[in-house]
């Protein structure tokens, strides 16, 4: 919010210099992000009239002009502004003045024409960035008098940061209750009183979006006289606040939107065909815009109609069609309460920003639209005349909420802000921020003004006490109390583990944007159930992530990009997929990995990384649960962004947990990355479950192993293999260990002989040798039944 000070000034009264003010503010709540001082040092600038003005006997681009400065005989002034002419009341720099930017002004000639001052632009005068001419001053302006009364100068533009719940100070009156609490001063009457009517004409109105649109109030005023110059005063506080005049009509709608928080419109009257509605948009249906933009609509947009037909995007930007120019005679205003419901993300969603849709996004005072009505009439009648007809409302009572009483206790306020505050004090903040206070036996009963829907609790009440009397008179005290520790169970394996297990094993932790572009997911082949999302900060940024790896393997290439060789990153976030009611978060963790196996070092030959080497560190993730054996590896040949014949699906039991494996040679080429990277991506809810450990007895039986060796097609996997052996022998069989695979002269092609190891114990007894020869016999009967195996001689 940008306004200027002499304005706010106008409203409340204070004795504080502006430094005073600018702190007092930021202290309050209402941070000052910048100030600018302007129109100080214009000492020696006056009210000037150009009374006549000839081509410069010398130079083609300038003109010989003779000024009223209102001494008398008139001055000879050499001007090359393009809007130099006769009769043109301008500001004039006088002999001896000082121009900001340290310009003195002196007599001198100009290509051999005297010239006594300087005529100046706005840029000149350090007032406003305009220097395509001299800044046109009214032509009532008094002649001789100090610009600096004319203009109301000197004076700073202040420019605050607000937070949204304080959308009552989209305004200078709502500003003003804020300094007039600060510095125990009170808020000028704005004296509105209803302009009488003086014609009969008016429009119906109709609402049909419910809450979205309770309360609208329109006027039709006929005879005015649209041409009117906007005055100086006006003109000055709309620059101040970093709004461009345009015309009287829509000035004055931006006038009094900032002077009391209501955005308004103009219609031309004369185009509106029939009743004017209020109702959601058509899908499908268009709406040029006041700045020539033809816009798509749809059901999110709220439109106001005459005989249905789009004539404005309520609360955002009014139509083309009609719009008021210098030919409009008639016309018909609107202020309506729009709920911020209905209009916060519209404007973006059309790639705008306009101050309407600003201020309903954060929320208007219900009560606003009549009183905007009556204060732009006036205005209006003042300077551009006209017959008022009445004021037309529509409202939905049922949706306009009325301002809630909320209790503050005298104890409650004392131990939240660890003082006290004196009653008389709570109760003249109160008051001076427009509330109404009610004292009681233990506290206070205040009810907020309808601007301050922002109150609706007791700690709401604290915190409007706290800020007006100061944090920095509340006095300091360390805190006290007692934490309850959090409950910590045994079944679940914390993620803070599993992070550092990934970084032991040397692995670097990262943290992506949950945001992607679209294009990304569809090369990856993950943009099934994306979430697009509605405001994207940028084109690359327009969908959430329905994976980590994306993200993951962008970061290792950005690494690889900067000569980083050997690359190990892991995540730990949140995916993002669209459900059937709302959309669904569920944490997972990924990890990627790239060049060499090992750091380069001296102890053995350098290879590049495999499936194998990232399934270790997968499995010290899984031995974190003290079930390793309750997970297994199955081949993946349906993931399109793994390697078919290098990639495996991680499952416990029957549920699958995630993906492990080598990326697709295709999606590598896709992404422009040039070597192997081996990824895992699990589900961390499905991974962190564990049992309770239980203590056993250690076997004081002796062990016994056995070797086998075996000839088994290369489609069964080990998981298989070991898998039909515990079946077979049961508890008898403490470990199975595979020592060799070897495939050349001597096996089939298809085939691979494995050498394992069978380690057998039984708590009870000791095995012998009939025991032993036993169970390797169930063993080669298993493997031969269920793997398709032959013992190896």
């Amino acid at each position: 919010m940008k306004f200027s000070e002499n304005w706010l000034r106008s409203h409340v009264s204070i004795a504080a210099d502006s430094a005073t003010l600018e702190r007092r503010l930021t202290m309050i709540g209402l941070e000052v992000e910048g100030i600018e001082a302007i129109g100080a040092g214009l000492e020696g600038v006056v009210v000037a009239k150009i009374v006549a003005a000839e081509k410069h006997p010398e130079a083609d681009r300038l003109q010989v002009c003779a000024v009223d400065a209102g001494t008398g005989a008139p001055l000879q002034i050499v001007c090359g502004a393009p809007n130099a002419r006769p009769g043109l009341v301008v500001p004039l720099a006088t002999v001896g003045a000082s121009l900001p930017g340290g310009i003195a002004i002196k007599a001198a000639k100009l290509r051999g024409v005297e010239s006594f001052g300087m005529l100046c632009s706005a840029k000149e005068l350090g007032i406003d960035a305009d220097a395509s001419g001299l800044l046109e001053l009214p032509d009532d302006a008094p002649i001789g008098k100090p610009l600096t009364e004319v203009l109301g100068l000197p004076d700073n533009i202040i420019e605050l940061g607000l937070t949204p719940n304080r959308a009552d100070c989209f305004c200078v009156r709502g500003i003003a209750f804020d300094v007039a609490a600060a510095f125990d001063s009170e808020v000028a009457t704005l004296d509105i009183p209803p302009v009488q009517e003086t014609i009969a004409t008016e429009l119906a109105v109709q609402l049909h979006a419910g809450a979205d649109a309770p309360r609208y109030c329109g006027r039709v005023i006929e005879g005015v006289n649209a041409t009117v110059a906007t005055p100086l005063w006006m003109r000055e506080r709309l620059r101040r606040a970093g709004i461009r005049p345009v015309s009287f009509l829509v000035d004055v709608t931006q006038y009094v939107m900032l002077e009391i928080g209501q955005p308004m419109h103009a219609f031309d009257r004369d185009t509106l065909k029939g009743a004017i509605g209020v109702r959601k948009a058509r899908t499908g249906e268009m709406l040029k815009l006041l700045d020539g933009r033809q816009v798509p609509l749809d059901g999110d947009f709220l439109v106001i109609t005459d005989t249905d037909r789009a004539i404005a995007l309520a609360g955002v930007m009014g139509g083309f069609d009609t719009r008021v120019t210098d030919a409009t005679k008639n016309i018909f205003l609107e202020a309506a309460h729009f709920a911020p419901a209905a209009i916060i993300g519209r404007s973006r969603k059309l790639g705008m920003h306009t101050d309407a849709a600003h201020r309903f996004e954060r929320g208007v005072d219900p009560q606003l639209p009549r009183i905007a009505i009556e204060r732009a009439t006036a205005l209006i009648q003042q300077i551009a005349g006209g017959n008022a007809g009445p004021v037309i409302e529509a409202s939905l009572p049922e949706h306009l909420s009325e301002p809630a009483a909320v209790v503050l206790r005298r104890a409650r306020l004392s131990r939240v802000l660890g003082s006290t505050v004196a009653d008389d004090e709570v109760e003249r903040i109160l008051r001076a921020l427009g509330m109404t206070v009610v004292a009681e036996s233990d506290g206070w009963t205040v009810t907020p003004p309808s601007r301050r829907f922002d109150i609706a609790i007791e700690e709401d009440l604290i915190e409007e006490v706290a800020r007006i009397h100061g944090y920095d008179a509340i006095p300091l005290h360390a805190p006290a109390g007692e934490i309850q520790p959090g409950s910590v169970t045994e079944t679940r394996v914390p993620e803070t583990p599993l992070r550092a297990q990934l970084a032991a094993r040397g692995f670097f932790e990262t943290l992506n944007f949950a945001f992607l572009d679209a294009n990304v997911l569809s090369t990856w082949k993950l943009d099934a159930d994306a979430i697009p999302l509605a405001n994207p900060l940028s084109a690359e940024l327009a969908v959430m992530r329905t994976a980590l790896l994306p993200g993951l393997v962008e970061a290792m290439k950005r690494n690889t990009a900067r000569q980083i060789g050997r690359v190990r990153l892991f995540e730990m976030g949140r995916v993002f997929h669209a459900g059937s009611d709302a959309p669904q978060e569920t944490i997972r963790i990924a990890a990627a990995a790239c060049g060499t196996a090992r750091a380069e070092q001296w102890g053995e030959a350098a290879r590049e990384v495999d499936f194998h080497d990232l399934r270790g560190d997968l499995d010290s993730l899984l031995a974190l649960t003290g079930q390793p054996d309750a997970f297994s590896y199955v081949p993946a040949t349906d993931v399109p962004w793994l390697h078919p014949g290098r990639a495996a699906t991680l499952r416990r039991g029957d549920c699958c947990v995630g993906h492990i494996g080598h990326l697709h040679p295709a999606l590598l080429r896709a992404l422009d990355i040039d070597h192997e990277v081996v990824v895992f991506e699990l589900a961390v809810e499905v991974l962190c479950g564990r049992n309770l450990p239980t203590v056993g007895s250690l076997s004081r039986q002796p062990s016994v192993r056995r070797d086998l060796a075996i000839l088994v097609a290369d489609e069964v996997s080990w998981a298989r293999i070991e898998a039909s052996l515990r079946k077979a022998l049961g508890e008898v069989l403490r470990e199975v260990i595979a020592f060799d695979v070897y495939r050349g002269k001597g096996v089939a092609d298809g085939s691979r002989s494995i050498a394992m190891g069978l380690i057998l114990q039984d708590d009870s007894r000791t095995l012998v040798e009939s025991d032993v020869e036993h169970c390797v016999a169930l063993a080669v009967t298993a493997l031969q039944q269920d793997c398709g195996a032959v013992l190896r001689g």
